[in-house]
């Protein structure tokens, strides 16, 4: 099943526009599933922005671990 509706879009000056919704999913299979997290998966294919976005998520991975270590 492929989308053919565009959620995602960049603006000249580099910011980024997508739609987004109010109410916060419940659960961890919605909160993927939410427009705002669909559009950013997007946003990074559309761009290829895969390695860059992997080094950011595996920084804050290795801050949030540390910072549980230490309490």
């Amino acid at each position: 099943m492929t989308k053919s509706r565009k959620k995602v879009r960049v603006a000249s000056d580099g910011t980024i526009d997508f739609t987004t919704s109010e109410n916060m999913p419940s659960s961890m299979k919605k909160f993927r599933q939410s427009p705002e997290i669909e559009g950013f998966y997007r946003f990074v294919y559309e761009n290829d922005l895969r390695a860059e976005a992997f080094a950011i998520l595996d920084q804050i991975s290795q801050r949030r671990k540390a910072s549980k270590k230490k309490k």
